[in-house]
């Protein structure tokens, strides 16, 4: 039941889908613009740094957000399973980032809604992370890039990190649930972004400039 509750606090803080509100509040449906994704890329093309700015804090937020109350409702009862849980109320997080039901399920790609699950799940994710993304993007000016390289790496380090103790006294029957959520989550985030996986293999691949608004 504790699982089913996080994913559903989780999912409940993730329909808050800031690109949508932000672009409503500037005349504009995000979705109808550029890419069509409402995330951070697409903000920051079509509106500006400081809107995707914006955006991707509102994003990391809400995942935050959902990872401390799922942590406050459910550690001092179940502290084995604090990490487990973590990743269910992220995962619900993403979900609903990425398929809000108001909007017929068409969201964003859930990676910055990721970051919160980086920044609130372990300290030692979140170096890992932006050096992985950030190497990544200030080399070759692709989000995707950077965001498949943090999917990459996030999968790796919580597997090894799991077998290394990491995580405390969780059985192995946990940790390998905890993966296989990690897991899907990795697989969620390639599928979102396999039109970019394509346009990157073919060099087709749009850059993203922080400060630099492109005209979409």
């Amino acid at each position: 039941m504790e699982r089913i509750i996080c994913l559903a606090i989780g999912y409940a803080l993730g329909l808050f889908q800031t690109a949508y509100i932000y672009g409503k509040l500037k005349g504009i449906d995000i979705r109808q613009h550029g890419s069509g994704n409402a995330g951070t890329t697409n903000t920051l093309r079509v509106l500006g740094t400081k809107a995707g700015l914006i955006v991707f804090a509102g994003d990391v937020l809400k995942c935050i957000v959902a990872v401390m109350i799922c942590t406050l409702l459910f550690e001092k009862a179940y502290p084995d399973m604090t990490y487990l849980l973590k990743m269910y109320a992220a995962a619900g997080a993403i979900l609903g980032h990425n398929f809000p039901f108001y909007l017929n399920f068409k969201g964003g790609k859930g990676i910055a809604a990721t970051a919160g699950l980086i920044l609130s799940f372990h300290p030692n994710f979140l170096v890992v992370g932006v050096v992985m993304f950030f190497g990544a993007f200030l080399l070759t000016h692709y989000v995707s890039l950077g965001s498949l390289l943090v999917y990459a790496a996030f999968m790796t380090q919580i597997v090894v990190s799991g077998q290394l103790g990491l995580f405390g006294e969780m059985s192995q029957s946990l940790l390998l649930e905890m993966y296989a959520i990690a897991l899907f989550l990795t697989a969620m985030a390639y599928y979102k972004h396999r039109e970019n996986i394509v346009r990157l293999l073919k060099g087709e691949e749009r850059k993203t400039y922080l400060f630099k608004k492109v005209k979409s």
